[in-house]
């Protein structure tokens, strides 16, 4: 069925629903914790490793629940799946502004954990896989675009919430703020698929549309039993190791060489929005590279932002770090769905992406841990910059063989 071409493409209300409900999500069930964690800690008397294990625990819960969530889209699409987890993830942070006992604590994380990976990228990284294939890049950026400004909205809005009602109505008000706006939008705007609604992937017609795709639907065990899967999933898994090792640590990283703490927290935070910056520039970019090659660069671009740090840590080599490291952490960000969808296809997407992520969650949460022990050993940073810039060649290593291993199965442009 030909599309009315003069109505906008339904794929783009999905997407323009997916990077306001994501930013929501995003900014209530990641960023926020850290505003009232030393509050709670102040009124609840539990200490801060207490605190931070329940946040861990919904961390670890998110990546274990990422395949059935990936399974469940696959064969009933995003729509109820998404639903369901804002209103449970409504209810459980209106569960914590009330909580009293630690094992309530972790009950309502654990809880989160399962509502994260209902609700966050993966998911919403699918429904962009089935609506789109040629303007793919483009939707991706208008979701993480958004998303990534979900730190800066809701710190400071959680802040304020928190001076002037204290942590339990502030955290009340957020609970309700998240479910009143995203429930009724992913039950109301999202569809599995064009096709449901007479349509085709971007919008296109019947005559364009085998122009556009870039793979077929590969199975799932496909996929799995294929070499270039796990190269992929080493790289990524070493690129978020290495990161998430470093900027967990970044504050008291800088602090120890000079910095004073609101300095280091104003550092830290540009990170983030040199992350937006990388994800602008990415489906610019991903037109003129191929998504394999932008891999490449993308690896190379965070090893070479954190050997900068091995040449000492003045503000313009600290400056230099954050505006490359940032845009390193955008773009990898996107070009993880990127490259699978254009490798497997949309059908088994969630699925297969879900693998992935249980991988690279496993590796961001383990990764601080190990630097802290590392940290400890040595007294210094020092040995922990070194290691994460290993990891990072490393990973650009793997990422050189993964571009041999998927040459030809991916065009040279996107376009």
């Amino acid at each position: 069925m030909p599309t009315d071409r003069t109505k906008p493409f339904y794929g783009w209300y999905i997407t323009l629903t997916l990077a306001l409900t994501e930013t929501i999500s995003w900014g209530i069930l990641y960023y926020v914790f850290s505003v009232f964690l030393t509050p709670m800690e102040q009124e609840l008397g539990w200490s801060r490793a207490e605190l931070t294990g329940g946040f861990s625990l919904m961390l670890l819960v998110a990546g274990g629940m990422a395949f059935p969530a990936g399974a469940w889209i696959d064969r009933h699409g995003a729509r109820l799946l998404m639903t369901a987890g804002s209103a449970a993830a409504c209810l459980l942070v209106i569960a914590w502004s009330a909580v009293s006992t630690l094992p309530a604590f972790y009950a309502i994380w654990i809880g989160l954990g399962v509502c994260a990976a209902a609700v966050l990228y993966d998911p919403a990284f699918t429904v962009v896989a089935h609506w789109f294939v040629r303007r793919r890049s483009t939707a991706l950026v208008v979701i993480t675009f958004a998303a990534g400004l979900a730190s800066t909205i809701f710190l400071p809005l959680s802040d304020a919430l928190l001076v002037a009602f204290g942590w339990r109505v502030a955290v009340l008000i957020l609970g309700l703020f998240l479910g009143a706006v995203t429930i009724p939008l992913h039950l109301l705007i999202l569809r599995r698929r064009p096709e449901d609604l007479g349509l085709l992937p971007d919008g296109e017609t019947q005559s364009i549309r085998s122009k556009s795709r870039a793979a077929g639907d590969v199975t799932f065990r496909k996929a799995l039993t294929g070499r270039t899967f796990w190269l992929l999933t080493l790289g990524f898994g070493l690129f978020y190791l290495a990161a998430a090792a470093l900027r967990v640590h970044f504050i008291p990283f800088l602090i120890g060489s000079g910095f004073d703490s609101s300095t280091a927290a104003y550092a830290t935070g540009a990170i983030g929005i040199m992350q937006v910056g990388g994800r602008v520039v990415f489906a610019p970019l991903e037109r003129r590279f191929s998504t394999r090659t932008m891999i490449l660069l993308i690896f190379a671009l965070q090893a070479a932002a954190q050997a900068v740090l091995l040449a000492g840590h003045a503000p313009l080599l600290i400056a230099a770090f954050i505006l490359l490291f940032g845009a390193a952490q955008g773009a990898g960000t996107l070009v993880r769905p990127a490259i699978l969808a254009a490798l497997y296809g949309a059908a088994n997407f969630g699925r297969i992406a879900s693998v992935m992520t249980i991988f690279l969650t496993l590796a961001s949460t383990a990764a601080p841990l190990f630097a802290s022990l590392l940290y400890d050993r040595a007294g210094s940073y020092q040995p922990v910059v070194v290691l994460v810039v290993a990891i990072s060649a490393a990973a650009t290593g793997v990422a050189a063989l993964a571009h041999r291993s998927i040459l030809g199965a991916v065009p040279e442009t996107s376009s």
